[in-house]
């Protein structure tokens, strides 16, 4: 059964992002070491081809991450961050003024530099302010929209023995009080992400999957970043390379739940995934 996705917008800069539609995020990593090797973009000339690809495949927002967040991952400084999404930035603006800009990081100073200097649209924090107790009270005073992951632990952490005695009432009630927090300090937009694959085994990812339309008792947006992640391979075997046929496939389940925004490495297959399913709605609303 496809869940209808209700009207909701996110205000990106002065303009209203309507997501009844899904809309797709594509992930430009400026690291040399994400789990994922295709996504590595380091050379200017890298960026800048990555960037244009995001966009001529139909992604609505690029994604630019600096700081690694995969299981285990090296632990580098706010200036190395800083450092290495400056040239991304910088290539973005200068080659896609109007492109709506999300930036990854848990830090509040990134955060703040990239909006005020590069005019970063969106923030996309992978602890919910856990690892920065600055950052819900920088994105209040931005007053841009926020994206909050659930994560248990970090990334150097996160998947050692995660364990949950009742997983979805726990990412529940995490939401619940993040939301509640950042409401109490006037941020307007917020987005939700499960966190798929951060501080979870391959059986909790696939349960959250399972219940994912519950999370519109929310009615707030969002985000499932399942794209080449381990609980694909892990389950039909191979490496993160083998692992575009069951990103699409999750996408496609995620956007009969209720998803309004998917974060991922193949744009055009996402936007494909999109297209046909709001296909199926149209024609499904045509025949009542």
């Amino acid at each position: 059964m496809i869940k209808p996705v209700s009207p909701i917008y996110i205000n990106v800069k002065g303009q209203l992002l309507d997501l009844a539609v899904p809309q797709v995020m594509g992930i430009l990593n400026v690291t040399p070491d994400s789990f994922y090797s295709g996504s590595r973009m380091q050379t200017e000339e890298d960026i800048a081809a990555r960037a244009r690809q995001i966009i001529d495949e139909g992604a609505a927002i690029i994604d630019i991450g600096a700081y690694s967040s995969r299981p285990n991952a090296e632990h580098i400084s706010a200036e190395e961050e800083m450092r290495r999404l400056r040239t991304g930035l910088e290539i973005l603006n200068r080659n896609h003024p109007d492109a709506v800009i999300s930036v990854d990081t848990f830090r509040a100073d990134v955060a703040e530099q990239c909006v005020r200097e590069y005019g970063v649209a969106i923030i996309n924090d992978i602890a919910a302010g856990e690892m920065d107790d600055r950052m819900f009270r920088t994105v209040a005073e931005l007053g841009v929209p926020y994206i909050m992951m659930h994560m248990q632990g970090t990334p150097q952490s996160m998947q050692k023995e995660p364990h949950y005695n009742n997983l979805i009432k726990e990412v529940f009630l995490y939401f619940a009080r993040k939301v509640q927090q950042l409401r109490d300090l006037g941020v307007k937009d917020i987005i939700l992400d499960p966190g798929f694959g951060f501080g979870k085994t391959l059986e909790h990812n696939y349960e959250l999957m399972a219940h994912l339309e519950e999370f519109s008792i929310f009615e707030l947006p969002l985000l499932v970043g399942v794209s080449r992640k381990s609980m694909i391979y892990k389950l039909l075997g191979g490496t993160p390379q083998d692992s575009l046929n069951g990103t699409t496939i999750l996408d496609t389940v995620a956007l009969m739940k209720g998803a309004h925004i998917l974060r991922v490495h193949d744009v055009r297959e996402a936007v494909e995934a999109v297209r046909i399913m709001e296909k199926i709605k149209e024609e499904s609303s045509c025949s009542k």
